[in-house]
């Protein structure tokens, strides 16, 4: 019986033992508040059946620990309008598919100068970030002006997310014009996690004018240095390639506001800390936010408020 984790390696362990009639268990806290797990029997993983807190993911629910320090958000209790949400197909020729998008815009209908945010990973971070039912709630406290969203689902992210310049030029040539004739927008932000952060902040750096801000979490930007226990990725050396590049400098001639979010106790921790620091010495209008969590969908959520708000007065 182990315990199945993301914040230690190996992921799968420790093991529990056997002791006075029961499985026992004894693992040192990590450095965040709350932690989530699955338990493993004969290589099944599963929920622990002792304890009914969840977090849920694209791959399945995660049982949850939480401890005293840690706080919910507090715009998970605000009653507001929803937003609409209208669903779009885009064909894409340099992928050679149909790209789904969903269409976000706040109850204040939008103008058609009004801000927009590109979302890789945009329908999940909606699932399990809750990210309409935040701009649903900010929009109510007016904390952000009346905006659009533009959630895309992606295809093989491993692939097209992982420092794609056929990728890039999609999103930019084909994507983007796409939305805007279903969504006019004044200033654009992009938005993404883990992969799909990565593939932001590489969007921006090919097409420098494709964005007036990031909002990055969690981001992928492996480095030989620190991250060599991602080398059996299979576009590794194109991201290291890449993140080399951001951090000498190469290209990094249109600065726009970042704000980058992680979780204090995942391995992208160091890189992404590297990276902010290399882009504050580029001119880039950049901060970090670090939560006391790992690489999960409520480490980002939870890192919302107030930098996406903030961002977008950066930019407005």
């Amino acid at each position: 019986m182990l315990l199945g984790q993301e914040v230690a390696r190996p992921r799968s362990g420790p093991a529990y033992a056997w002791s006075d009639g029961a499985w026992r268990l004894r693992f040192e806290r990590p450095p965040l508040d709350r932690l989530e797990y699955l338990v493993g029997v004969d290589g099944f993983w599963s929920t622990d059946p002792s304890n009914p807190r969840r977090a849920p993911g694209p791959f399945g629910d995660k049982s949850v620990v939480e401890w005293p320090g840690y706080v919910s958000p507090a715009w998970l209790e605000t009653i507001a309008d929803p937003g609409q949400l209208e669903e779009i197909e885009i064909r894409c020729r340099r992928l050679v598919a149909r790209v789904r998008v969903l269409i976000y815009s706040t109850p204040e209908p939008p103008g058609a100068d009004a801000p927009l945010i590109v979302v890789h990973d945009g329908p999940e971070y909606a699932e399990y970030s809750g990210l309409t039912r935040y701009l649903d709630a900010m929009s109510w406290e007016e904390r952000i002006p009346p905006l659009r969203a533009a959630l895309i689902q992606p295809l093989d992210r491993n692939e097209t997310y992982s420092a794609s310049a056929l990728y890039a030029g999609a999103l930019v040539r084909e994507l983007i014009p796409a939305i805007a004739k279903q969504a006019p927008h004044g200033k654009r932000i992009g938005m993404g996690a883990s992969l799909g952060a990565l593939a932001m902040l590489h969007a921006h750096v090919r097409h420098p004018r494709s964005f007036d801000g990031l909002l990055l979490q969690s981001g992928s930007f492996f480095r030989q240095r620190s991250d060599k226990q991602e080398s059996g990725f299979d576009r590794y050396r194109r991201i290291t390639r890449f993140v080399g590049g951001v951090i000498r400098g190469d290209a990094m001639d249109h600065p726009i506001p970042i704000a980058f979010t992680c979780g204090v106790a995942e391995e992208n921790h160091a890189n992404n800390l590297t990276l902010a620091a290399a882009l504050v010495d580029h001119g880039y209008p950049a901060w970090v936010a670090e939560v006391r969590d790992a690489h999960n969908w409520t480490c980002w959520r939870d890192a919302f408020d107030p930098h996406l708000p903030a961002l977008v007065e950066a930019v407005h």
